[in-house]
């Protein structure tokens, strides 16, 4: 993939300038159009503004999903994190649209929190992983998800609930294909190469635990397709329905537009537990502006909203209203509105989110156990 820089996306690494519409091709995606999304709306009543604006963009079998649950065959969904660090934005965008999806199709959600990946993956002990697999879980569940129809797993806690269906996927996934997804080498660990497996799991698991096939809904950012694709043809092998999938974009880090964002540099990232003043310097200093050099020439020429962070953020994850970010969008280009007040409107957004957001983390450190799954806890949720 190039443009000028090559781009590189797999679930290790992201990098370059993304073409979207390549992925879609090397991908063997589909790319969500206006049939797909009326689909969506006759059974949500209106769009989420993450689908109204492209920053899902794709799917697999959506459509068949969507037929299923229109016959009374209700799905569930499933999506995760890996605990190796702070949450940021970037993780945010995909549960934020998830909990939408559990709120307007009543369904349960598994979150997987692959912490064996991140000890295969990460100079990190598993002490240190543990520690931020408790933490990202407070994230999680400070977004509002309901705790009887949400549930956790953790791989290395979960081990025996996953491990026998992970060996199933195992068995008929091959090392050249792994290596031909991922771009392994001889040196990679043999943990590694087995971690696909695990992440096909949550997939099927309500269809183990029910035993019967129930559909399955994957929202996630596109860079974790791989892992699914591996798996794809495994999953009707083994007498299971193939996952549906919904694909986001990145959020871009903050010194510009290509890659995603990322846990490991303290500048490129906002984490849910920064404080205004950082958000503040963070954005000042290091959110890449489409604005001109100077007040003059950009009441001149105006600005270019598509490569400027600040708008990319609201338009990503904090205007919800379309009406309000055209007219930011107008008055960018326009030059009537400026880089500095741009960049205030932002920080001012996502500080009003992240203190209702820290808040509520901090309640979390209460609910955990409700969420953490067990079989005493399986099948309270409610079911139309």
């Amino acid at each position: 993939m190039s443009n000028k820089k090559a781009s590189k996306v797999t679930p290790y690494e992201v990098s370059g300038k993304i073409d979207y519409d390549k992925l879609v091709k090397d991908f063997g995606v589909r790319k969500i159009d206006d049939v797909a999304l009326n689909e969506i709306k006759k059974y949500t009543g209106d769009l989420h503004f993450m689908l109204r604006r492209g920053i899902f963009f794709a799917y697999r079998d959506l459509k068949w999903l969507l037929d299923k649950y229109s016959k009374k065959e209700k799905f569930f969904l499933y999506t995760g994190c890996g605990p190796s660090g702070p949450i940021h934005l970037g993780h945010l965008q995909t549960w934020i649209f998830t909990k939408w999806l559990q709120d307007k199709f009543d369904v349960e959600l598994w979150f997987q929190f692959t912490d064996d990946e991140k000890f295969l993956f990460k100079d990190k002990s598993m002490e240190e992983i543990s520690k931020w697999t408790y933490e990202n879980m407070l994230d999680v569940i400070a977004l509002g998800f309901d705790p009887k129809k949400t549930h956790f797993l953790i791989d290395t806690k979960h081990a025996g609930l996953m491990y026998p269906e992970a060996i199933k996927f195992a068995k008929k996934i091959t090392f050249s294909t792994i290596k031909a997804a991922f771009g392994f080498k001889d040196s990679n660990n043999i943990g590694s190469i087995f971690y696909t497996s695990m992440q096909a799991v949550p997939a099927v698991i309500p269809s183990v635990l029910a035993k019967k096939n129930i559909p399955c809904l994957i929202p996630l950012a596109i860079d974790q397709d791989p892992h699914f694709r591996v798996a794809r043809d495994v999953y009707p092998k083994l007498g299971y329905y193939k996952p549906a999938i919904l694909h986001g974009v990145f959020l871009p880090p903050l010194e510009g537009v290509e890659g995603k964002m990322g846990s490991t540099g303290q500048q490129t990232a906002i984490y849910t537990t920064d404080t205004p003043k950082e958000v503040e310097r963070k954005i000042k200093k290091y959110a890449f502006s489409g604005g001109q050099a100077t007040i003059e020439e950009h009441r001149e020429k105006g600005g270019n909203p598509d490569i400027d962070v600040s708008f990319l953020y609201l338009k990503y994850l904090f205007e919800e209203d379309d009406a309000k970010l055209a007219q930011l969008e107008a008055d960018y280009k326009s030059g009537k509105l400026l880089t500095g007040e741009l960049k205030q409107y932002l920080i001012d957004k996502i500080n009003k989110f992240l203190a209702k957001h820290q808040k509520a983390r901090e309640k979390a450190k209460k609910m955990i156990d409700k969420f953490v799954y067990s079989k005493g806890k399986k099948g309270k949720g409610k079911r139309k």
